[in-house]
């Protein structure tokens, strides 16, 4: 099992702690984004460079998980397709998407998407916040648990 990144929005301090646990507990991390990314020289951290245009590096990620992988993205459609395919999806926020709740967060994404195209909702998502980073670090110590 390994860890996989949707890079290109992902916050860097969860990069950071990523980097962390995957020297601490030797499991693979592979960043992938459009652009080239630094990370720290580790036999356990990589970077996957993918052209850019849309959803490039997200069909790669699908493409290349297997089933009981970790997925950490913000994107919805993306982490459906994660589950459908047997991964987990984890928010940088620290929801993790599984078959039990992605149905609905994906009607709810779809459902605000075309709220927002209307003009009915303005705006974008929260600030990231420490309690955000602690669900995450909690939600990752949990799969990290399971993994080994």
């Amino acid at each position: 099992m390994q860890i996989w990144v949707d890079a290109d929005a992902c916050p860097g301090e969860i990069k950071e702690m990523l980097f962390r646990a995957a020297e601490r507990r030797k499991i693979q991390v592979t960043l992938v984004a459009n652009q080239v990314l630094r990370t720290p020289s580790s036999p356990f951290i990589a970077s996957l460079l993918v052209p850019g245009g849309m959803n490039v590096a997200d069909r790669r990620i699908v493409e290349l998980i297997a089933p009981g992988d970790l997925v950490i993205t913000a994107d919805i459609p993306l982490a459906a397709d994660v589950v459908a395919k047997g991964g987990l999806a984890l928010d940088p926020r620290g929801e993790l998407y599984t078959d039990a709740n992605i149905g609905g967060r994906l009607a709810m994404r779809n459902l605000i998407d075309e709220m927002r195209g209307g003009g009915q909702i303005m705006g974008g998502p929260a600030n990231f916040t420490s309690a955000n980073r602690q669900a995450f670090a909690n939600q990752l110590d949990r799969w990290l648990a399971k993994a080994k």
